[in-house]
């Protein structure tokens, strides 16, 4: 198994009005020696803002602002905007956050030059309903029956952890999402493609853009991406989450595999176990008890940070050698070329 340490919390929550309830799920990204980390912060009636700090390596806080960094301004984030993560392809940050209105949690898109102001580009996520899910999908299209389970009824459907890869593969702008319980892939040459005419498409043959699904008994519930694709010359390294129902509620847990670099719908490897999973008290016991949700990581001398939401209470951190993961990973995909192919069992109904 991959050693992993885990460095402790790196942020709690404050007496200040807007993040007195918890900080969780960093947005990270780093430029030189500093690391920017625009989180998640909750007040009372969980409202959320985006939050702003500023580290001096990997676990030393240097500047953390006392007021939100963003805030809601539009009808579709006016309850919240939730679990921002952050790219820079060319020269433009893509800022992806949960926009929440009360009743619908949606991906949407802010874009910048200079990590200082944002522009609202909107929702992103395909807004459907489960009626139209079903009707699109039903007859192209074999589903693990768990999308009945999660979505039945919704008037749009729940599309959560929206992350981009952080360039353009084969020219094209590519994301993940995720309605439950599975991740999906999306690709396109501009975003204003992203259109009802494509949605509809795209839900026609919705089956060819599912990206990982849940594989073993730690992410049996379901899966949701984490952390921006990290590049290297072995693969995508995706850091994900996974979760699994227990006798006392769900349980988080770290989660890894390696896509191909040109083509990320191909699994080369997953780990078949946690990287790592709730062990500590801060992970046990939260606002949202046994929690690690990965969303930001910094690669700084070979070493991989990831920053992660704990219990959905503070903002803690855990590193591994970067080598190290992905030769494990390697040597995973290398024994399973190598077994016998066994046909799968179609997901369809499955509970």
């Amino acid at each position: 198994m991959v050693d992993v340490k885990k460095d402790g919390v790196l942020l709690r929550q404050s007496d200040l009005d807007f993040e007195n309830e918890g900080v969780l799920n960093p947005a990270v990204i780093r430029e030189g020696n500093v690391i920017h980390l625009f989180y998640r912060a909750v007040r009372k009636g969980n409202y959320s803002t985006i939050g702003y700090c500023r580290l001096d390596g990997p676990l030393n806080i240097d500047k953390r602002d006392t007021t939100p960094f963003l805030s809601p301004q539009l009808d579709y984030e006016k309850h919240g905007m939730e679990d921002p993560r952050i790219v820079k392809i060319d020269d433009t940050y893509y800022l992806t956050y949960v926009a929440f209105d009360g009743d619908n949690a949606l991906g949407a898109l802010a874009t910048s030059t200079n990590l200082q102001h944002f522009e609202r580009y909107g929702i992103i996520a395909p807004q459907i309903s489960y009626a139209d899910f079903d009707r699109l999908t039903k007859d192209n299209c074999e589903l693990n029956g768990k999308y009945l389970r999660y979505n039945r009824g919704a008037n749009i459907l729940a599309d959560k952890d929206l992350v981009f890869f952080p360039r353009r593969i084969n020219g094209k702008l590519t994301f993940l999402h995720r309605i439950k319980p599975d991740i999906q892939i999306v690709s396109i040459n501009d975003l204003n493609e992203l259109t009802d005419a494509f949605w509809e498409n795209y839900f026609r043959h919705f089956d060819r853009h599912i990206l990982l699904a849940p594989k073993y008994p730690h992410e049996v519930s379901y899966v949701g991406s984490g952390c921006p694709p990290v590049e290297t010359k072995a693969g995508w390294l995706l850091i994900y989450h996974g979760v699994k129902d227990m006798v006392k509620g769900y349980e988080y847990s770290c989660c890894v595999a390696l896509l191909d670099l040109d083509d990320p719908k191909k699994e080369i490897a997953r780990l078949s176990y946690p990287l790592f999973k709730p062990e500590l008290d801060y992970e046990l016991a939260g606002d949202v008890d046994d929690v690690c949700f990965p969303t930001g990581t910094a690669l700084i001398n070979g070493v991989l940070y990831i920053y992660y939401g704990a219990a959905d209470d503070l903002i803690a951190c855990a590193c591994v050698r970067l080598s190290t993961l992905v030769n494990e990973l390697v040597g995973i995909g290398k024994a399973k070329q190598q077994q016998t192919p066994v046909i799968p069992v179609p997901p369809h109904h499955q509970l």
